[in-house]
């Protein structure tokens, strides 16, 4: 084991004086010794090991005054200090390999320079993981209230709680209550919609972000911005005002507010853990290693720029190191089945193998005349006896799977060579336990590419695997049809006497195929010749002094490597005995091997360092054992750099029981280049072993410096001895051209041998790349004409032609060009105390690629009894340590639970099947710490906007360019309809009395329930009559004034429509809102409160069981019933009287009030005069062709927008009859809409994304089902989406793809734009050229451009055109700073031009100024007269090359979306939507997710539909997807449950609700995870 040394750091606390740890006997240090290693085992609990070294230590504590008794137990504290262990430690513990005294002193030295800090710990719900220490849900934050922590706060699923209930919750963050004096809540009429699949209705808490002065503003009256989130700072590149002005009365917020005097909550147990990570953030960074790399727009370009002060290797170039020649020896076999039949039938009763049972008796010695027959016996049955269809089965060359257990060596010897004789290929494979065992698919993937059609396994073996119900094995997952033979004596056959198995002279022709698993998990088969087979057993023998007859105790796999190449052919070559101890003996009894080996009096043991390690277990018991007859202790993961620890250990035990320094001899070798080198027994006279001492940070850049200046890490290292006879080797380059490295550089070693016929099978490129290697000098020139194999092996040569080993390729990670080994960093978290909370010897570390760079995860085993903050503050030490000692961070920290890891055949992790697991959201992690803030240093540089040019100058490039000016309208108006009918319909209400009178029983709407039955109708005269008898109840019993505010509060219905009408027959203003739900009054009633008051509503609408709801005790605890306006029911109206209908004096008076809510949480009245709404109509009208004889089908809510309209509006403008589908019903027949559609034949129909998300979801499986109950939807010609946001275009596409089947076409489907300035700018219609789709390069977008993509293209963003302009609407496209035109295909601001705009937002006292830019703005340069509306969206226009209706070509609008949901992120624009697109594809459990910045953190927000295990998995790829496709390091995950996420009655999220709800602590989140 590598030893790091630090000369003058050392932590005095642990290390007690040599007087005092003598004071401890050698048998009570030795006792503590075995408990640690018991303890990091598991096989006693961490009670039971605290009692015992109590026990232990209770007659010594006297003598160790001033020492406290818990740093005893620490392996630092209990090191010998006499001479003969000053140089390495006699401990006994497993874990040897990766931890030393001067190696954890280091750590500790670098842990020292850090101070204090206190990092935010994740937030865990405590029913995620059963083995979480119930008191561990949340650290005792000092910055934090003393609040109740772990309170669970999800009764009835509310989400979102406001600031309105009477009682205060207690973990509300009072300081985000206020909209800057005052406070508002968060809602609409049209914010309460359910989400898909029984999504609650959800309202949040205003939040203010502290941006705007505190001064008084009690006259402004624009809408109230109910996320308190000012937009001066939002929209300063606008120029707009802030929409955020209504002060809700005191009453309505019992809270205070508490602030430090910077202004930072004191009250709020997330906004304290995101000031600790801020705090965290601040610490000064090491400059990174790497540059930026630049975003050019065509390449990412990452500029490797390396330190100019990192160390150089400044050696000559290095000589071929050649072996000794390989010795002749006369009588040497001329192939291995040659030997077999020499010993065989000279030597019958030879011991070849002693197999030995799990207590270590011997169970079966195989000689050599019965491994020959009985191997005669398998190949004749195998060629002879296995046919199908009269064809024999196998052929000579066929390739054969062995599987035997790693018990049964005596078996597997005789398939083996059986094999041989038969001249087939055997592939030696583990024993698959379980279907799904880690690797199996690659294994199964091996096998077919082979050919492998038979398995051959043993009796005992065969009936443990796993069977199908007709007593087959099943077949494992991605292995071939194979089938099973038995090897055992009762299935094979004798042969006659005449057959006798041919043999040949050894030649290039495959003997077997041998195994091996890739850094990335591939198995590859690796063919070794019979030739190479000689050679190498000839090199072997020559190198370990081999003599006939010797004993030798094999401790490995017999199956592959180092256990085959001397337990299984070198020793039947040389008629050896081998003693074989297998996997499940070394864990019973860790001893058995040298057991053995002192009784059969072995000359040769073959053995791992960790097998050294389990031995000192059990030492204490074992005085008699004697290893003297010991000659070579060949140790054959000696290339491991840590092995050295493991052999002075052994050595110090063993030493005084015979064993001599000198038999100690490591190996080197691999898979492909089989042994490279070993280090000679002491008879061969060869120089004595080295050690080097190399600076960490040296070869960590690759090359090799003995003297460091920070004298804080080095690793010592062994050699592995002298290269193999007949072998040359040299060390190049591990990247590119393989150019021989300089004398101090570190490289992969390369050799080449007489004969070594090995390749990959089946995959000539890779053979050729790693087996037929030319190194090359530094001019060019081959430095040989023989070809190299790469060994995989990372080392140097070093003095009297020594090789050193310091890593493999397997285990090296390239982070920002220096290269760290997976086992250094492995030393270093376990040198990080107290290491009480993991498994030490199940910890996996390796690579994964981010953004353009390695990044090291490291996953770890936690123990079931470690609570969550101990666990929390071992990672954080870990990652400390780690970053100073390899100046390298830590990209993923993840604990999983305890036996969760894939585990490799024999003991260890399966790295590449954990990380596979890791990438694919598969691990299940109890614990995760991201570090990208740390890790990430080479993002783009932050743009820098440059100097705009100003609109005169814009114009005049576009105009040069030969681009036109963005500017797009509809058909014109007047031409379309006679200017007397336009002047006829100016009032709604003199359109319904018309119709009344000239069509009286004309239907126009139905209205249907859940069952799709008809629950109500309406004529033209029946609405008429009951509008009248509103009108009289309102002057009569309300006695209102004309101009006066009515709210009606009705559930979707005729009702709702009949008092809009009889509010305008009174002269009065309606006002549509949203019942409150019933089972949510204490959320839903404030919100109609708010508008009621907002609207200076003086009287209330609304049927009998919602005005009882009003005074109900629920209802009374929630808002002060005499708070509320008069309130009438309207179910019982009189009789009609003598009614005057009233007229407007102007049509440009006001006609009603739309109130809706943004995304971005704004509660936004507009006022709609006379004019505008008749304008609306009749544009709708011309648009969708709609006449009285048509059918239209609307799902949508009848409370603001378009559905406002298209519900009360425009049926009783254009005559048509309206179905209406309430979406509430939807949530219990969720085929209502569809159904509808069908059964009335309907050629139009309008929709939200709310309702066509729950058909996706809820109808995907059931399209048969629909088809045979007779559901065509032939008939639709236009489905159009109401949405006020970018079109969802995976969203259409699946709908359109599901209901293809029932006859769906996908040109129907479309999308409406539409926002608070106009509800209506764009609706596909039934004319005009289908909906056009283009594809933008998503990274132009975020610096505000536009650029057009092919389908399929890197970074491309599908975007779908908006439906077609409207008539008599006109569309510009504006620079938002400029306010200057743009042209075509320049991203800009929608601005629009209609008569149906909006006449402004609704103000209480009048003060215009604030908002008009909203609704009269004009251009600042070109056509300067025209006043326009700012949509406050982003898009473009672009000319198609289609034509309209009036044979002109088409202009498409396209919109991206909102500004005001736009992140300002690394002086980019960034679009909410897209990152969450990406985010939602990164795992299949992530059902939704929602993106918003909080104090510069990027916070994402995900549902998680799967179980809660799942929750962490999504840390690590949500934080890697928003880093690879956007550039953005995301600050907090938080994982919730399903429709937690707030959502509007259109299906667009309330992002700003959702982050108020995170800042006050209401989600109930299953996990958050703040990543520094």
């Amino acid at each position: 084991m590598a030893e790091r040394k630090s000369t003058g750091l050392l932590m005095m606390m642990l290390e007690p004086t040599p007087a005092i740890a003598m004071t401890l006997p050698a048998d009570v240090r030795e006792k503590l010794a075995e408990l640690e290693l018991e303890l990091s085992e598991g096989d006693i609990t961490q009670k039971g090991y605290e009692k015992k070294r109590g026990t232990l230590l209770a007659p010594y504590i006297p003598q160790i005054q001033g020492v406290d008794p818990c740093l005893l137990s620490s392996q630092t504290a209990l090191r010998p200090t006499g001479p003969k262990h000053n140089k390495t430690r006699a401990s006994n513990t497993r874990d040897e390999r990766f931890r030393s005294d001067l190696h954890t002193e280091a750590v500790h030295a670098a842990l020292a320079k850090y101070k204090e800090r206190k990092m935010p710990m994740p937030s865990k719900r405590r029913s995620v993981l059963v083995q979480s220490s119930v008191e561990a849900c949340t650290p005792p934050d000092t910055s934090s209230a003393s609040e109740d922590e772990g309170s669970l706060r999800r009764a009835g699923r509310m989400v979102l709680s406001t600031p309105y209930q009477n009682h205060p919750a207690p973990t509300v963050e009072h300081w985000f209550n206020r909209v800057i004096q005052g406070s508002s809540t968060s809602s609409s009429a049209s914010s309460t919609s359910s989400h898909p699949g029984g999504r609650a209705s959800t309202h949040a808490t205003a939040a203010n972000a502290g941006a705007v002065p505190h001064t008084q503003i009690e006259n402004q009256s624009t809408p109230p911005d109910v996320t308190g989130l000012s937009e001066c700072l939002l929209n300063k590149d606008r120029d707009r005002h802030p929409v955020a002005s209504v002060r809700v009365p005191r009453g309505y917020n019992n809270y205070s507010v508490m602030e430090t005097a910077d202004g930072v909550p004191v009250n709020s147990r997330v906004s304290s853990k995101i000031q600790q990570l801020l705090n965290t953030l601040k610490r000064p960074r090491r400059p990174p290693l790497r540059e930026f790399f630049v975003d050019d727009f065509e390449e990412l370009v990452d500029v490797q720029q390396p330190d100019p002060n990192q160390p150089k290797a400044k050696g000559n170039q290095m000589s071929l190191l050649e072996g000794e020649p390989l010795g002749l020896v006369g009588s040497w076999p001329p192939s291995l089945l040659t030997s077999l039949q020499r010993w065989g039938t000279a030597h019958p009763k030879s011991p070849c193998l002693t197999a030995l049972d799990n207590a270590g008796k011997p169970v079966y010695t195989l000689t050599y005349g019965k491994l020959w027959t009985r191997s005669q016996k398998l190949a004749y049955t195998l060629l002879n006896k296995l046919s199908t269809r009269n064809e024999p089965l196998l052929l000579p060359g066929d390739r054969v799977a062995l599987v035997f257990p790693n018990n049964d060596p005596v078996m597997f010897m005789v398939a083996f060579y059986g094999c041989l004789l038969a001249e087939l290929v055997p592939v030696p494979i583990e024993v698959p336990l379980t279907r799904k065992d880690a690797g199996s698919q690659q294994i199964g993937f091996l096998l077919g590419s082979c050919g492998v059609t038979l398995a051959l396994t043993t009796d005992a073996c065969q009936k443990g695997l796993p069977k199908a119900q007709t007593g087959e094995v099943v077949p494992f997952k991605g292995w071939p049809r194979v089938l099973w033979f038995v090897t055992d004596g009762k299935h094979v056959v004798k042969p006659p006497k005449d057959w006798q198995p041919t043999i040949r002279e050894a030649s290039n022709e495959i003997a077997y195929i041998e195994y091996k698993s890739s850094k990335e998990g591939c198995t590859m088969g690796i063919t070794v010749s019979h030739s190479t087979i000689l050679d190498h057993c000839h090199a072997l023998i020559q190198a370990c002094v081999y003599t006939e007859g010797e004993t030798i105790c094999n401790v490995l796999d017999f199956k592959r490597d180092a256990g085959l190449w001397h337990g299984v052919l070198t020793s039947v070559m040389n008629r050896m005995h081998v003693i074989s101890i297998s996997y499940s003996l070394m864990k019973a009894n860790p001893l058995s091997w040298i057991q053995k080996v002192h009784t059969y009096k072995a000359r040769v043991a073959v053995v791992k360092s960790r097998d050294m390690h389990w031995s000192l277990l059990a030492q204490r018991d074992q005085r008699d054992v004697n290893l003297s007859s010991l000659r070579m202790l060949i140790v054959a993961d000696g290339a491991n750099p840590w092995s050295i620890s493991s052999c002075d250990a052994f050595l110090n035990v063993f030493q005084a029981r015979g064993l001599r320094p000198e038999v100690i001899c490591p190996c080197a070798s691999s898979a492909e280049a089989l042994t490279v080198a070993i280090r000679r027994p002491p008879e061969s006279g060869v120089p004595p072993p080295g050690k080097a001492v190399l600076s960490m940070s040296g070869l960590s850049h690759g090359v090799i410096r003995v003297d460091t200046d920070e004298k804080l890490s080095v690793l010592t290292v062994q050699d592995v001895g002298q290269v193999m006879p007949g072998a040359l080797v040299c060390v190049v380059q591990v990247e590119g051209t393989p150019c021989l490295c300089q004398t101090d550089e570190v490289g992969e070693i390369c050799i080449s041998s007489q004969n070594t016929n090995i390749t990959y099978y089946g995959l000539p490129g890779m053979t050729k790349n790693i087996f037929q290697t030319i190194p090359v000098t530094a001019s060019g020139a081959p430095i040989s004409d023989r070809t190299f194999t790469r060994t995989s092996l990372l080392g140097f040569i070093g003095p009297d032609q020594l090789v050193f080993i310091v890593g493999k390729m397997d285990g090296l990670m390239t982070v920002s060009g220096r290269r760290h080994n997976a086992d250094d960093v492995i030393a270093t978290a376990l040198a990080v105390e107290p290491i009480k909370f993991v498994y030490r010897g199940r910890i996996a570390v390796f690579s994964v690629s981010v953004l353009h760079d390695e990044r090291i995860v490291m996953v770890a085993e936690q123990r079931p009894d470690a609570s969550e903050e101990d666990s929390f503050q071992w990672m954080s030490r870990v990652l400390q340590a780690i970053d100073s000692i390899h100046l390298v961070g830590v990209y993923c920290l993840a604990l999983v639970p305890a036996n969760t890891l894939p585990k490799a055949p024999l003991g260890g992790i399966h790295i590449s099947e954990t990380k596979q697991r890791f990438l694919e959201g598969a691990l299940h992690p109890c614990n995760v710490l991201m570090c990208p803030h740390t890790c990430v240093t080479n993002l783009p540089k932050p743009r820098q906007k440059p100097p705009e040019a100003g609109p005169a100058s814009m114009i005049v490039g576009n105009l040069v360019a030969g681009k036109r000016i963005a500017q797009a309208c509809g058909r014109d108006v007047t031409q379309l309809e006679d200017n007397d009918q336009g002047r006829k319909f100016l009032y709604m209400q003199d359109v319904l009395q018309w119709r009344a009178q000239a069509t009286p029983d004309h239907s126009l709407f139905i209205v249907l329930n859940a069952k799709g039955t008809v629950s109500s109708t309406a004529s033209c005269l029946q609405l008429h009559k009951r509008a009248e008898r509103v009108a009289v109840t309102l002057m009569e019993k309300g006695r209102l004034n004309t101009g006066d505010h009515v709210a009606l509060v009705y559930p979707p219905g005729i009702d709702l429509i009949a008092t809009f009408y009889g509010c305008l027959y009174a002269g009065c203003v309606p006002v549509t809102v949203r019942p409150p739900h019933p089972q949510n009054l204490a959320t839903t009633l404030p919100t109609v409160k708010m508008i009621v008051e907002v609207s200076k509503s003086v009287c209330i609408l609304t049927t009998q069981a919602i005005m009882k709801l009003f005074k109900s005790k629920e209802a009374a605890a929630a808002v002060d019933v005499k708070s509320w306006p008069l309130v009438l029911d309207t179910d019982d109206l009189p009789r009609k009287k003598s009614f005057q209908m009233y007229k407007p004096s102007s049509p440009e008076m006001l006609a009603f009030l739309d109130f809706s809510v943004s995304t971005t949480g704004i509660l936004a009245g507009v006022k709609m005069s006379h004019v505008a709404t008749s304008a609306l109509c009749r544009s709708i009208k011309l648009q969708c062709e709609l006449y009285p004889s048509r059918q239209i089908a609307i799902c949508l809510d009848p409370y603001c927008g378009l559905g406002l309209a298209l519900w009360c509006l425009c049926s009783v403008y254009s005559g048509h009859q309206s179905i209406l589908v309430p979406p509430l019903e939807l949530e219990t027949n969720v085929s209502l809409w569809l159904s509808t559609v069908s059964q009335y034949k309907v050629r139009v129909t309008f929709c939200s994304y709310s309702v066509m998300e729950m058909c996706t979801r809820g109808l995907a499986s059931q399209t048969e089902a629909l088809r045979l109950r007779s559901v065509n939807l032939s008939c639709v010609r236009t489905c159009m989406i109401v949405a006020e946001e970018r079109p969802r275009i995976a969203l259409t596409q699946s709908f359109a793809k599901i209901f293809k089947d029932l006859g769906l076409s996908p040109r129907a489907v479309s999308t409406t734009f539409g926002c608070r300035v106009n509800v209506a700018v764009c609706l596909q219609g039934t004319s005009g050229p289908d909906p056009t789709t283009v594809y933008l390069d998503m990274r132009a977008l975020r610096h505000d451009r536009v650029r057009l993509v092919e389908r399929g293209s890197p970074n491309s963003l599908p975007l779908m055109e908006s439906g077609k302009i409207l008539p008599g609407v006109k569309v510009v496209i504006a620079n938002t700073e400029t306010k200057g035109p743009l042209g075509d295909s320049h991203l800009g601001e929608v601005w629009v031009s209609s008569p149906h705009n909006a006449t402004g937002y609704y103000t209480v006292f009048g003060e215009e100024a604030l908002h008009v830019d909203h609704f009269s703005t004009k251009l600042s340069f070109g056509d300067t007269h025209t006043v326009w509306a700012r949509t406050g969206y982003l898009g473009f226009l672009r000319r198609t090359e289609l034509t309209d209706a009036s044979g002109e070509r088409h202009d498409a609008l396209y919109v991206v979306g909102s500004l005001d949901e736009t992140l300002e992120l690394r002086g980019m624009r960034y679009h909410p939507m897209d990152m969450e697109i990406s985010v939602i594809r990164s795992h299949k459990s992530i059902s939704e997710c929602a993106v918003f910045t909080w104090t510069n953190l990027l916070v994402v927000v995900v549902e998680l539909s799967g179980s809660e295990h799942e929750a962490l998995d999504l840390i690590p790829l949500v934080t890697n997807v928003v880093l690879e496709e956007h550039y953005l390091v995301v600050g907090v995950v938080v994982v919730v449950d399903p429709g937690v996420i707030p959502i509007n009655s259109r299906g667009e999220k309330q992002r700003m609700h959702l982050r108020d709800g995170f800042l006050a602590d209401q989600l109930d989140p299953i996990y958050v995870a703040y990543n520094m």
